[in-house]
């Protein structure tokens, strides 16, 4: 292994890989550090979970050369039906109805993991150190210097910029004492694969509960994905029950709108909170993705944002590939841009979140007519879906499908 590159991004699950390869024309010396190894079952990033890829993600990920692959195995949504448990209204959003033919797509996180890694390997100027973890950091005017512990021993790196993409328990953030905002909702997310008895044809299916969402999302074949979010203590009992009695109550729950649920695959929990970092960028640093914000999963928007971040910063760092990597004026301009996005996506995902967890009178009124208002006026719908598939505030190119710089 060299000792000095221009990027070095720390992490390399979906947000890191990602912006390896967007990166990866661009000729910088790039070197992805990950602490388990890709090939391992257990890594953490490439598991059985269904990631909900929004209509601007899906053409960033055109733009970097990954959707050929992922579009074979990836399911269109074509409609999301949005409702609260046992209140009225219902609203509606189809992509026909704004001329699309899909508001995006469902891709298995492990199918992303075989692509990005494929591509990982492919490229000349990204070196992946892995399993590798990060267990100090010096810095200075030009260079910040990662120690590196690894099956070779312990060992330093250097790099003109460092990119903490190392996820919502960020080492990086931590070890820099960068504080955060965080909540903890007291809810976790159950999630499996499940076979209904009825064809899905690319339907989407959000229940909002007070301890979460219940989505029911599209996948490959007649498959779907299954995320039920439950307060925190009832998550041990969902794992634990027979496939039977669980699909039993995930029916009683969904109600009958694919039929009988037949089959489930491995479940699995995620505890849910947020996680913001109340600093983005210090002196060639940049954090990104869960590192930056882990979200709830409501409305589906981490990886979506994180891959934003990933559009954003390839962009500026395309401007001009002569020039350092990890100046501040860069940096900066990073962190400036991708503020709105970022603040009103995570404004929405958290608001949602407590306002239908919120017991009061006052606070089901609220939702109530909320969908209502939705489901009543196409413009309101069209405002909300425009944003929930990426197109908030200034748009990065690789999002609009355009090149990553100016031809």
């Amino acid at each position: 292994m060299s000792n000095k590159c221009d990027i070095a991004i720390v992490g390399g699950g979906l947000a890191g890989a990602s912006l390896a390869i967007a990166l990866a024309p661009l000729a910088y010396n790039i070197k992805v550090i990950e602490a388990v190894a890709f090939k391992a079952s257990e890594q953490p990033s490439y598991d059985d979970r269904t990631l909900a890829m929004s209509h601007s993600s899906c053409r960033i990920l055109a733009g970097i050369g990954l959707w050929d692959e992922l579009e074979r195995d990836a399911t269109a949504i074509r409609k999301v039906f949005i409702s609260e448990l046992n209140r009225p209204g219902q609203v509606v959003l189809d992509a026909a109805e704004m001329d699309l033919s899909e508001f995006g797509h469902v891709v298995e996180a492990r199918r992303f993991g075989a692509v990005v890694t494929a591509k990982l390997q492919q490229a000349d100027n990204i070196e992946v150190i892995s399993p590798a973890r990060v267990v100090g950091i010096d810095s200075n005017e030009d260079e910040i210097t990662l120690k590196l512990e690894s099956d070779n021993g312990d060992e330093e790196l250097c790099a003109r910029l460092v990119v903490a993409a190392d996820g919502a328990n960020s080492f990086i953030r931590s070890h820099l004492q960068i504080p955060t905002e965080t909540r903890d909702y007291n809810q976790t997310a159950v999630i499996c694969n499940i076979t209904p008895e009825i064809e899905h044809q690319g339907r989407a299916y959000e229940c909002l509960t007070e301890t979460g969402p219940f989505a029911v999302l599209p996948h490959t074949g007649i498959r779907c994905g299954l995320v039920w979010s439950v307060a925190s203590g009832d998550a041990q009992e969902l794992l634990e029950l027979d496939d039977a009695t669980f699909l039993s109550r995930a029916e009683q729950r969904f109600g009958d709108h694919l039929g009988a649920f037949l089959k489930a695959g491995k479940r699995t929990a995620y505890p849910l909170k947020l996680v913001r970092a109340k600093e983005d960028v210090r002196e060639r640093l940049v954090i990104l993705g869960n590192a930056a914000h882990t979200i709830h999963p409501v409305g589906a928007q981490g990886f979506n944002l994180a891959l934003r971040d990933v559009a954003v910063l390839a962009e500026i760092l395309a401007g001009d590939t002569d020039s350092d990597p990890g100046q501040a004026v860069l940096l900066n301009q990073y962190s400036r841009w991708r503020k709105q996005d970022q603040r009103g996506t995570i404004a929405t995902s958290d608001s949602i979140t407590r306002l239908f967890s919120h017991p009061s009178m006052l606070a089901a009124g609220l939702r109530t007519g909320a969908l209502i208002a939705h489901a009543l006026l196409p413009s309101l719908r069209r405002k909300s879906a425009i944003q929930a598939m990426g197109y908030r505030g200034r748009v990065p190119r690789l999002a609009l499908g355009e090149p990553l710089s100016p031809v």
